[in-house]
C-alpha cells in the first residue's frame, strides 16, 4: 500500500489512512463504513471504526513522523519508539478483530491507553484526558472544572508509571509494573524447592527480606526446619513450603537493593568434626552459613517472573564455628564467591496487593495454608480492622566475663514469657511455630539461641515475635536465662543457669515498651532463685534506671531475694512495637483511655496537636472513636465541643499532607464502615458556624485555615451522621438539619463577600474546598432536602461564591432551575473577586491552576446577556475602566505564562477560546464607551491592543509548529483563534481615527509581530496597519523616522526570533507599494522605506538560517553583512551589538587577530574625549568615551597579542602612550602602557609561521545568496595544509561537489540546482610599507609584511607555447597568472573576504619566469644564512641541502638550462625587446655567487666532522662554480658596514644584511634593474 497523488480530472488525491465517504458505489470492494456528522452548513466524515481504534491510528501517524526526526536527531528514542509503535499495531489488529471476550478487551483497553498515555509523555506530546471509560474526552460535552479534574487525574497517573515504564522493555510486563506501582501494598510469593547442603545434621532455614545498604532486615522470618536426609523434617511439608512476604510498601521498592536471605543454623553437636556422637551435647543450635540474592528487579516488577521458574540461592558458609552470621551476611551481599553448588532452589513470583487480595487473585499460589511473613513494622496503610499487636525482639549482644573458667564461655541464651504470679505462662510461651514463623506463641516454653563458641562478646542479631493477647499484656515480662553450654553432654548436664535478665513489655503509666535498643541489667545468684518471679520482679530490669535508689540493691555487692548485680556482665536487646491498640505516646493513650482519667481529658485533647502525626495515624481508627465517643457522652453540652472539633481538624490536616497521603482510603472507608455518631452532625455544623463568624470578621487564628482547608472532610462527616441519624430515626428533625445547614451557608457567604485584608486566604481556600466537593454537595441527603435548589433563590447571590464550582458549573441544566439567573448572581457576586484573587496570588501558589479553571469555567458560563448585565451593574466610568484594566492585564499575564503544564492542550485551548469571547466582549463595550475625544482612554487601548497581540501570538495558537495531527485537531475543535483576533485588531485600529498618533511608535513592534504570523489572510489584512502608521504620522510630523527607527529595531529582534520568511519580505513590499499608489507624495519615501527593509529582511534571513548551523565561518559572514548594512544606515547601536557577536564568535575559536580588529571598528568610533557615552555591553562600567575606548584599546592590545600581531599593538600602545604623556598626563598609566618593547623583541625572536592563503569559490544555486557564486581569499591557520582546510571545507557542505579546475567555472555549473566548491591554494602580494623602502630591514620584519597587511594575491599556473624541446622545457614553458584583489586587507574583521573586482590576468614569458625563478632561490639563500647567523642552534642539514642542491655540478644551480634556453645568440636576434631582462637574469646569476660565498663559508664553521669531508667536496664544486660564473658575469661584492656604523648591540649582526636592499629590495621587489656597480672581470 502507498499514498496516491491524484494528477487526472477524476482522480483524488489520497494518504494511507484518510477517511472517504462513499456516496455511489460500483462493486464496494475495498471500502469502509463512514459516519456523516452535520456541524452547522458543513457534513464532517467521521470514521465509523470504534473510538480507541481510531485513536490508535492517528496515533501510530503522529508517532511515525516524529520516529523519522528521532533517527537523525536522537537515536537512542528510536528503537523504545518503534517498540511502543509495533505494540500498538499489534494490539490494533486484536481490537479490529471483534473477537476478544469483554474482560480481555478491557484489559486490552488498559494497556493501549496506558501505552499511548507514555509513548505521549517521552515524544513531549499533549497529554490525553479520558473519561472513566478510557475514551478520549471531548471538552465540548464536559464543563470546564470537571475537564480541568480530568488533567489532573491523568497527570497523576501518568506521572506514577512512568518511572516504572521506562524500565520495562517486555509488552506484557509493563502493565504489570504499572499495577505494582500505583499499588500502595505488594507481596512476595515464595516456594522453597529443594535445600542443597551438606551439613549431616538437622538445620534450621530463617528466610527473610534485607536491605543490604542498610544492613537491616525487613521482613519477619520464614523458618524451615531441614533434616539430615535431605528433606523436610516434617514431611507434610515436603512440596509444601511456601511464603507470602506481605505488607511491603512503595517506600521499600524505592530502596537500591533488596536481599532475599537465609541464615542456616544447624542443630546438633558442638562441633561438627567430633566422632563420638554418643558423649557429644546433642541438639545445640550452632551458625553454619548464609544464602543471598538479590531480588529488586522481582520485587520492583523490572523482570516478569513466572512462578514456575527456578532459581538457584548460592550458599556460603562460616569460616570458623565462631563466625557471627550478620557479618558473614553483610560480607556476602557486598562480594560475590563461589558456592560449590550448594544452596537452595525456590521459586518467586511479585504480587500486587495486601494478603486478602491476593488470596481473591492468586488462589492457586496462595491459600490458607501458605505462611503469611508480614513486615517488621507498619504497612504504609493500616486500613480499620487492622488489629495487631506483635513486638519483635531481637538478642542483640552481650559481654560476659569467664570467672573462673580457663576460656569463654559458650553462652546459650533462653527466653521465656511469664507473668507476676506463676514462673512460667504455657498457655502464652515461647516457641518456633511450626508452621514455620520464629513466633514467642503457643508450642513450647523457651526459645533457644545460637550458641557461638567460646566468644566474650556474642552478637547473636536474632528476632523473634512475641504475640500475646491483650487482655494479658499489662502483667507479661520476658525472662532471659545465661548457660553456659560444654561439647560434652557429661559435663553439659552439670551446667545450671549463671545468670538472668528481664524486661517488662508495658509500663506503669501504661505505655508499651520504646522501640530501640534496651541494655538489661544482668543479675546472678542461685538457678532456682532466679526463676522465682519474686525475687526479681521489683529491681529495674535496665541500667537506665539508678540501681542505688532500689533500697539496699548494689551494684556489685547487695542482693535482695539472693540476687546481686553482675557488673562484669551485659546483656543488649532491640524491640520493636507493631500494635494497634498500645502506644509508647503517654498523650495519646490518656486520650484513648480518657474514661480513666476524665479529669485528664481537656489536656489529653490540647496534647493530642504535639504528638508525631505516624503515631496517630497508626491509631486513626481508635483515635476518631475516642473523638466521636467523647462528643456523643456530651452532647448535652459544649465543653468539650471545640477541642473536639480542633483534634479532628488536626487529624484531617495530617491526612492531607503528602507524608501520610494514602491514608485518604483509611478515612475514606472508616467514615463510610466504622463511623457511627449520630449526634455528630450538630456538634460539627456549630463549630464550623462559629468559626466561620469569626473568620468573616477578619480575626487571625491558625485554626481557621485549618478548618478551611478540611471543609470537604468536615461536611463528609456531616453528610454520613445525618444519614445515619435519619435511618435510626426515620427522617427526625429535618426541618431543624436545613434550617442549621441554611445558616451555615449563610455564614459561608459572609465569609466570602468580607473585604477585610485578612480574610482573602481564607476565600481561597473555601473556594478551593468546596469547588472539589462537588459529589458531596449532590449527594442524596443534600439534594433531598432541597437546599441546594430553593437555596439559591432565598440566599443572598455571592453565596454563589462557593458554590459555584460544585454546583452552577457541574450540575447539569435540569437541575439548576432558573439557569440565567443563577449564573447573573454568581457572575455579579464572584467574578471580580476572583480576578483579583488570581492578581494577588503568586504563580507558584499551589492552588492558582485551580483558580483560574474555576474563573474561567464562569466566564465560559456566560452570553452577552450576562455580560451585558454585568457591565451595567459597574457604578461609574472609572470603576468600569479599572475593572477591563484589571481584566487586561490579568489575562495577558495568563497568557504569557499559562498556570498549566504546557502539555495540557485541551485546557489551554478551552481557555483561550474562553478569553477570546471575552475580548470580543470588551472590546465592543470599548467602542462604545471609551472611542470619543473626550471620552478617550488611551491606557485602556493600549492595554487591549497589547493583550490583543500577546493573545494572537501566544505559542499554544502557533498552529504552524505542531505535527498535521495535532494542527488538524484543533481547527477542528476551535478554529484559527489567530485570524480571528487578528481582523478584531485591524477593525480596532481603524477606528482610533485621529488618536492613532498616541499608539505610534508603541504599538508598531506588537502589530509586526503580529504581520510576522505565517498565516496569509492574517498577514493580508493587517500589513496595511504599517502604512496607515506611516501615513499617520507624515501627517503630524512630515517624515515617519519614528516609525522607521522602531521597525528596524525589532525587526531586528523579531526576526532572530524565528519570525519571517521570504513570503513575508514580498507581501510587505506588495501591500505597502500598492498603498502608497494612492499617495504620490508619500510615495518615494514608501519605496526608499520597503527598498531598506528588504535589504535589511534579505540580511536577517541569512543570519537566522545560519545561526543553527555548524558552520561558524558562515555565521561570521552573515554578521558582517548585518553590521556593514547597520553602519551604511548609520544605525550605531545595532552596528555595536552585531560587532560584539562577531567578537564572540571569533573568540570561541581563538581567533583573535580577527576579534581584535572587530572591536577596533568600536574603537574608531569614540572619541579621546571626556564626553558622555551610552553603556556598551560589558563596558557599562566606564562613564566617557575616553574610559570606554582605553578600555577597548587593552583588550585590544591583548588580542593582538595573542594572535602575534605585535605591529599593530605597536600602533595601538604608542597612540595610549601620547594620550597618557600629552592629554592626561597621567604618567603611571604611561609606564604601564609602555609595554611595546616586549612586542618588539617578540618580532625579532619569536618564530611567526606564514599562514597559506586559499582562494575558494561557491558556484550552484544550492548555496545560500551570500555565498551563491562568489569567490573569497581565505587566510589559512598556522601550518594548515590545503588538503586539511579542504576536507574541513568539505564537512561544512557534505552534498557540494568538488571541482579539480582552478578556473572560472561556466554557466552550466552556475546557474545548477547543486553545489559546488572550487578550492586552490594563492601567493599573496607584497606591498612593503613605505617607512620600509630602500632600508636595510632584517628579515623577521619583512617576512610578517610578506603575509600580513595583503590585499593582492596571485594564482600562477603553468601553460606550454611552442615547440617542446624535451631536453630543456624551459624555453616553451610561459606563466599563466590570475590576480585576486580583496575587498579589505586581510587579516581583517574576517579570515576571509571576497574579492572586489574583476579578474587580473596576466602572461609571463619563459625568461620572466627565469628571473622570479632566480630571484625566490638568491632570496632563500639570504634568508637562511641570516637565520643561520643569528641562531647557533639550528641544525646544519637545511643549509646543507639548500647549498648542495645549488654548487653541485649535477645540478648546477638550474641557470644551466638558462644558459641554454636564453643565452644564446638565436635567442637575442629573435627576442631584441628582451635584452634588459637577459642582462637582468645574468646579474642575478652573478649576484648568487657572493651568496652561496657567504653561505659556505658559514657551513664550514657550523659543520660537523663527520660532515667535513660532504663539506670539502661542496667548496670544490663552489670553486669551479665560481671560475665560471665571475668569467662569463663579473664578479659582485658585499657591501660590508662600516666599523664606525656598526650599532652597539649584543645582538648577532648579519654580514649580508646591508646587501638586502640592493638584491632583494630593488631587484626582486620592485623590478628595477640593480644599481651595484659591477665588475667585468674577476679579482686577480
Amino acid at each position: 500500500m502507498w499514498n496516491f497523488i491524484g494528477l487526472g480530472e477524476k482522480q483524488l488525491s489520497l494518504e494511507i489512512g484518510d477517511t472517504v465517504h462513499i456516496q455511489e458505489t460500483c462493486e464496494g470492494k475495498g471500502l469502509r463504513k463512514v459516519i456523516i456528522e452535520k456541524r452547522g452548513d458543513q457534513e464532517v466524515v467521521l470514521s465509523a471504526e470504534m473510538p480507541l481504534v481510531k485513536e490508535v491510528t492517528t496515533t501510530l501517524r503522529e508517532w511515525g513522523s516524529i520516529w523519522k526526526q528521532l533517527y537523525a536527531n536522537k537515536k537512542n528514542r528510536v528503537v523504545q519508539v518503534q517498540g511502543l509503535m509495533w505494540d500498538l499495531m499489534e494490539w490494533r489488529s486484536q481490537l479490529l478483530s471483534g473477537t476478544l471476550p469483554s474482560d480481555e478487551f478491557k484489559e486490552l483497553k488498559q494497556k493501549v491507553t496506558s501505552k499511548i498515555d507514555y509513548g505521549n509523555k517521552i515524544l513531549e506530546l499533549d497529554l490525553v484526558v479520558r473519561d472513566v471509560n478510557g475514551n478520549m474526552l471531548d471538552p465540548e460535552n464536559a464543563s470546564v472544572i470537571s475537564l480541568f479534574r480530568a488533567h489532573q487525574d491523568a497527570t497523576t497517573k501518568i506521572n506514577e508509571r512512568i518511572k516504572e515504564e521506562q524500565s520495562n522493555i517486555q509488552t506484557d510486563h509493563s502493565v504489570i509494573s504499572a499495577r505494582i506501582q500505583s499499588s500502595p501494598t505488594h507481596s512476595l510469593y515464595v516456594f522453597v524447592r529443594n535445600f542443597v547442603c551438606r551439613i549431616g545434621e538437622d538445620s534450621e532455614l530463617f528466610m527473610s527480606l534485607y536491605d543490604p545498604n542498610k544492613q537491616t532486615i525487613i521482613s519477619e522470618n520464614y523458618l524451615v526446619r531441614w533434616g539430615s536426609k535431605g528433606f523436610p523434617r516434617e514431611v507434610e511439608m515436603l512440596n509444601n513450603l511456601k511464603v507470602v512476604f506481605t505488607d511491603l510498601g512503595n517506600k521499600d521498592l524505592n530502596r537500591e537493593k533488596i536481599y532475599l536471605i537465609c541464615q542456616i543454623v544447624r542443630v546438633g553437636r558442638m562441633e561438627l568434626k567430633e566422632t563420638n556422637t554418643k558423649k557429644c551435647t546433642q541438639g545445640l543450635r550452632r551458625p553454619f552459613g548464609v544464602a543471598v540474592m538479590d531480588i529488586s528487579d522481582i520485587i520492583k516488577g523490572k523482570i516478569e517472573c513466572d512462578e514456575e521458574k527456578q532459581h538457584f540461592i548460592p550458599f556460603f558458609p562460616v569460616v570458623a564455628e565462631n563466625d557471627f552470621l550478620h557479618p558473614l551476611l553483610n560480607k556476602v551481599t557486598a562480594s560475590r564467591g563461589d558456592s560449590g553448588g550448594q544452596g537452595l532452589w525456590v521459586t518467586m513470583k511479585a504480587l500486587v496487593g495486601d494478603i486478602v487480595q491476593i488470596r481473591k487473585e492468586y488462589p492457586h499460589l496462595v491459600d490458607r495454608s501458605t505462611v503469611v511473613a508480614r513486615k517488621l513494622g507498619f504497612p504504609e496503610i493500616i486500613m480499620p480492622g487492622d488489629i495487631r499487636n506483635d513486638i519483635y525482639l531481637t538478642l542483640w549482644a552481650g559481654d560476659f566475663d569467664k570467672y573462673n573458667k580457663t576460656s569463654q564461655k559458650n553462652m546459650e541464651v533462653i527466653m521465656m514469657v511469664c507473668d507476676e504470679e506463676v514462673e512460667l505462662i504455657v498457655l502464652f510461651s515461647l516457641s518456633l511455630i511450626s508452621l514455620s514463623l520464629s513466633v514467642i506463641s503457643l508450642s513450647f516454653c523457651f526459645v533457644l539461641s545460637v550458641i557461638y563458641y567460646q566468644v566474650k562478646q556474642p552478637r547473636w542479631m536474632e528476632t523473634f515475635k512475641v504475640a500475646i493477647p491483650l487482655e494479658e499484656m499489662h502483667r507479661i515480662h520476658l525472662r532471659f536465662m545465661f548457660r553456659h553450654r560444654s561439647s560434652q553432654e557429661s559435663k553439659d548436664k552439670s551446667e545450671k543457669n549463671f545468670a538472668m535478665a528481664f524486661v517488662r513489655l508495658m509500663k506503669e503509666d501504661g505505655t508499651v515498651l520504646k522501640d530501640g535498643l534496651h541494655d538489661l541489667v544482668v543479675f546472678k545468684g542461685d538457678s532456682k532463685r532466679m526463676e522465682d518471679v519474686n525475687s526479681y520482679l521489683s529491681l529495674p530490669s535496665t541500667r537506665y534506671v539508678d540501681v542505688h535508689k532500689t533500697g539496699t540493691l548494689s551494684r556489685s555487692t547487695s542482693s535482695v531475694g539472693g540476687l546481686s548485680v553482675s557488673s562484669r556482665d551485659s546483656f543488649t536487646i532491640s524491640t520493636l512495637v507493631c500494635s494497634t491498640k498500645l502506644t509508647q505516646n503517654v498523650g495519646l493513650l490518656g486520650l484513648l483511655k480518657w474514661r480513666t482519667r476524665p479529669e485528664l481529658l481537656k489536656e489529653n485533647l490540647e496534647k493530642l496537636k504535639i504528638i508525631d502525626g505516624e503515631e496517630v495515624v497508626k491509631f486513626l481508627q481508635d483515635t476518631l472513636d475516642a473523638l466521636f465517643t467523647i462528643m456523643m457522652e456530651h452532647s448535652q453540652t459544649d465543653d468539650y465541643d471545640i477541642l473536639v472539633f480542633d483534634a479532628l481538624i488536626y487529624i484531617i490536616g495530617l491526612i492531607a499532607d503528602r507524608k501520610f497521603q494514602h491514608f485518604n482510603t483509611v478515612l475514606e472507608a472508616y467514615i463510610k464502615q466504622h463511623f457511627s455518631a449520630t449526634l455528630a452532625y450538630k456538634k460539627l455544623m456549630s463549630v464550623l458556624k462559629r468559626y466561620l463568624d469569626v473568620s468573616s470578621r477578619g480575626e487571625q487564628c491558625e485554626n481557621y485555615l485549618r478548618t478551611l482547608k478540611a471543609l470537604e472532610y468536615i461536611f463528609k462527616f456531616i453528610v454520613r451522621s445525618r444519614m445515619l441519624y435519619s435511618q435510626l430515626y426515620e427522617g427526625k428533625e429535618q426541618e431543624e438539619f436545613e434550617e442549621s445547614l441554611r445558616r451555615l451557608f449563610e455564614s459561608i457567604n459572609n465569609l466570602m463577600t468580607s473585604d477585610q485584608n485578612t480574610t482573602v486566604l481564607l476565600q481561597v481556600n473555601t473556594l478551593t474546598s468546596l469547588s472539589f466537593s462537588s459529589s458531596l454537595l449532590l449527594s442524596p441527603l443534600l439534594m433531598s432536602s432541597c437546599v441546594l435548589i430553593s437555596g439559591f433563590m432565598i440566599l443572598s447571590p455571592s453565596m454563589c461564591v462557593s458554590l459555584s464550582l460544585s454546583l452552577s458549573l457541574s450540575l447539569p441544566l435540569s437541575l439548576s432551575g432558573d439557569t440565567f439567573q443563577h449564573i447573573q448572581d454568581i457572575v455579579v457576586s464572584l467574578l471580580r473577586t476572583i480576578n483579583r484573587t488570581v492578581i494577588t496570588m503568586g504563580r507558584e501558589h499551589a492552588l492558582i491552576s485551580r483558580v483560574v479553571a474555576c474563573m474561567t469555567a464562569i466566564l465560559s458560563q456566560m452570553d452577552d446577556s450576562h455580560y451585558s448585565s454585568y457591565l451595567e451593574t459597574f457604578s461609574g466610568t472609572t470603576d468600569l475602566v479599572d475593572f477591563l484594566m484589571e481584566t487586561f492585564l490579568l489575562f495577558k499575564d495568563l497568557i504569557g505564562k499559562h498556570v498549566y503544564p504546557s502539555d495540557w492542550m485541551a485546557m489551554i485551548m478551552v481557555q483561550n477560546r474562553v478569553f477570546l469571547r471575552a475580548i470580543n466582549t470588551y472590546a465592543d463595550t470599548m467602542n462604545l464607551k471609551f472611542l470619543n475625544n473626550n471620552d478617550f482612554e488611551v491606557q485602556l487601548w493600549n492595554n487591549y491592543f497589547h493583550l490583543a497581540v500577546a493573545f494572537i501570538t501566544q505559542e499554544s495558537l502557533q498552529l504552524q509548529h505542531f505535527s498535521s495531527t495535532k494542527r488538524n485537531n484543533i481547527l477542528t475543535k476551535y478554529g484559527d483563534m489567530r485570524r480571528l483576533i487578528g481582523f478584531a485588531i485591524r477593525d480596532m485600529w481603524y477606528k482610533l481615527g485621529g488618536n492613532k498618533i498616541c499608539f505610534i511608535p508603541g504599538m508598531v513592534g506588537p502589530i509586526l509581530e503580529m504581520t510576522l504570523i505565517p498565516e496569509e489572510e492574517l498577514r493580508r489584512a493587517t500589513i496595511p496597519i504599517f502604512f496607515d502608521m506611516m501615513q499617520c504620522e507624515h501627517t503630524v510630523s512630515t517624515h515617519f523616522h519614528k516609525f522607521e527607527n522602531e521597525i528596524i529595531l525589532k525587526l531586528d529582534h523579531e526576526v532572530e526570533g524565528g519570525g519571517g520568511d521570504e513570503r513575508y519580505m514580498e507581501l510587505l513590499e506588495t501591500i505597502l507599494l500598492e498603498c502608497a499608489v494612492a499617495r504620490p507624495l508619500l510615495r518615494p519615501e514608501v519605496e526608499h522605506f520597503v527598498t531598506l527593509v528588504k535589504g535589511l529582511l534579505v540580511r536577517l534571513l541569512d543570519y537566522r538560517a545560519v545561526m543553527s548551523d555548524d558552520s561558524r565561518n558562515n555565521r561570521m559572514s552573515c554578521t558582517v553583512n548585518l553590521l556593514n548594512f547597520y553602519k551604511d544606515i548609520n544605525r550605531e547601536g545595532m552596528y555595536i551589538r552585531y560587532l560584539y557577536k562577531l567578537r564572540d564568535l571569533h573568540l570561541d575559536v581563538e581567533n583573535y587577530t580577527e576579534a581584535a580588529y572587530t572591536l577596533l571598528l568600536h574603537s574608531r568610533l569614540l572619541k579621546w574625549s571626556d564626553d558622555q557615552c551610552s553603556p556598551q555591553f560589558e563596558l557599562r562600567s566606564c562613564q566617557t568615551q575616553r574610559q570606554l575606548k582605553e578600555n577597548l584599546y587593552d583588550k585590544i592590545i591583548g588580542h593582538f597579542d595573542k594572535g602575534k600581531m605585535w605591529e599593530e599593538a605597536i600602533t595601538l600602545c604608542k597612540e595610549l602612550a601620547d594620550q597618557y604623556e600629552m592629554e592626561v598626563f597621567d604618567y603611571e598609566l604611561l609606564s604601564q602602557s609602555l609595554q611595546q618593547a616586549k612586542f618588539y623583541e617578540n618580532i625579532m625572536k619569536i618564530l611567526r609561521p606564514k599562514p597559506d592563503y586559499f582562494a575558494v569559490g561557491y558556484y550552484g544555486q544550492g548555496y545560500p545568496p551570500f555565498l551563491r557564486n562568489k569567490v573569497f581569499i581565505h587566510r589559512g591557520k598556522e601550518y594548515e595544509r590545503r588538503e586539511d582546510f579542504q576536507n574541513q571545507l568539505m564537512s561544512q557542505f557534505p552534498s557540494a561537489v568538488r571541482l579539480n579546475i582552478t578556473t572560472m567555472p561556466g554557466d552550466d555549473v552556475r546557474l545548477s540546482p547543486l553545489q559546488y566548491i572550487q578550492c586552490f591554494t594563492v601567493q599573496p602580494v607584497l606591498e612593503i610599507p613605505p617607512h620600509l623602502k630602500n632600508k636595510p630591514v632584517p628579515d623577521q620584519i619583512n617576512n610578517f609584511y610578506k603575509s600580513n597587511y595583503v590585499q593582492r594575491f596571485h594564482y600562477s599556473r603553468p601553460v606550454r607555447r611552442g615547440p617542446v624541446d624535451p631536453n630543456n622545457e624551459f624555453v616553451s614553458m610561459w606563466i599563466e597568472r590570475t590576480t585576486f584583489t580583496t575587498v579589505y586587507k586581510l587579516p581583517g574583521i574576517l579570515r576571509w573576504f571576497e574579492f572586489s573586482f574583476s579578474l587580473c590576468q596576466t602572461t609571463i614569458s619563459p625568461l620572466e619566469n627565469a628571473i622570479e625563478t632566480m630571484e625566490s632561490t638568491n632570496d632563500k639563500i639570504l634568508t637562511m644564512v641570516n637565520q643561520y647567523q643569528a641562531d647557533d642552534a639550528l641544525p646544519i642539514n637545511p643549509l646543507s641541502m639548500l647549498l648542495n642542491g645549488i654548487v653541485d655540478p649535477a645540478v648546477m644551480g638550474g641557470f644551466a638550462k638558462y644558459e641554454k634556453a636564453f643565452f644564446t645568440e638565436e635567442y637575442n636576434l629573435q627576442h631584441p625587446e628582451d635584452r634588459d631582462k637577459l642582462y637582468r637574469l645574468k646579474d642575478l646569476i652573478a649576484w648568487q655567487i657572493p651568496l652561496l660565498g657567504g653561505g659556505i663559508s658559514l657551513h664550514g664553521k657550523r659543520v660537523t666532522d663527520d660532515l667535513r669531508p660532504f663539506h670539502e667536496r661542496m667548496e670544490e664544486c663552489f670553486k669551479h662554480m665560481r671560475k665560471k660564473v665571475e668569467k662569463e658575469y663579473g664578479v659582485r661584492d658585499l657591501v660590508r658596514e662600516r666599523e664606525g656604523e656598526k650599532r652597539r648591540s649584543t645582538r648577532p649582526r648579519s654580514v649580508l644584511r646591508s646587501f638586502r636592499q640592493s638584491v632583494i629590495s630593488i631587484c626582486s621587489l620592485q623590478g628595477s634593474e640593480c644599481g651595484t656597480p659591477t665588475k667585468p672581470y674577476p679579482d686577480r
